[in-house]
């Protein structure tokens, strides 16, 4: 049964779980058209459900019933004027840029560029195979947590000590971290990572990149794999690689 859609609200942006249902909004000024895209754990498009909304530039709808855990993107049509730097193509599916999780990985031997390649200027001629098969799906999560009674440390910066590491090159390296937690966001917040920061009079950490980022095409090639992360993909989900969970 299709899903029923309600007008929502255009903030904030991204998809934000209510307990009841899921509000998305998609900010696109040139947008002609946005159709929110529901994939299945298979990766198959099984719903697409136009946006009517919009409200200063957001598309937006809300979906009842929508629970954490449930994959989607985005088809946003609009003008293919590539000499205006207008390259709309909904046959390419889109990432949220404002999800807070994402699943799967870039397939770079499917069709996701915009354009055709080879010939005469060739990232001028339309592409209009379906990406969904080769591209990341943004996941609705839940954003409730329950902190306890963990309050930040408020150091003036005067006494601070940070320090700049990488989650798995940090975690890996220690012996007295259980192997499984080794490599992990897990690993990096151990009791056996946090004696050593302590003894080092460390008062703050500083990560190198955790936002969600892909491997380069050549890097795939070569069977190697971008270690540092400056090739950002989603800033708002944190890396999937690091979860200790095996999360991706």
């Amino acid at each position: 049964m299709p899903s029923t859609l309600l007008p929502g609200k255009p903030y904030p942006l991204g998809a934000k779980w209510d307990g009841t249902g899921v509000n998305f909004a998609l900010y696109s000024e040139q947008a002609q058209a946005v159709d929110l895209c529901l994939f299945n754990r298979e990766n198959t498009e099984c719903e697409k459900i136009p946006l009517k909304e919009t409200t200063a530039f957001v598309w937006h709808g809300y979906l009842p019933g929508l629970q954490p855990g449930q994959q989607y993107g985005y088809r946003v049509h609009g003008p293919w004027e590539p000499e205006k730097g207008l390259r709309f193509n909904p046959a390419k599916l889109l990432v949220d840029p404002y999800a807070q999780a994402v699943t799967g990985k870039v397939d770079w031997s499917q069709a996701i560029f915009p354009y055709v390649f080879g010939g005469d200027d060739p990232d001028l001629h339309r592409d209009d195979r379906d990406s969904a098969p080769g591209v990341p799906k943004s996941l609705v999560v839940n954003p409730y947590f329950d902190w306890e009674q963990d309050r930040p440390l408020r150091t003036p910066l005067s006494d601070s000590i940070i320090y700049e590491t990488h989650v798995r090159g940090f975690s890996i390296q220690n012996p007295d971290v259980p192997e499984p937690l080794r490599g992990t966001y897990a690993g990096l917040a151990s009791p056996a990572s946090l004696r050593h920061l302590k003894r080092l009079g460390v008062t703050a950490v500083e990560l190198m990149p955790v936002h969600h980022f892909i491997n380069d095409s050549h890097l795939v090639e070569m069977g190697l794999s971008n270690y540092w992360g400056y090739n950002t993909l989603i800033y708002f989900a944190p890396h999937g690689r690091y979860c200790s969970t095996g999360d991706a």
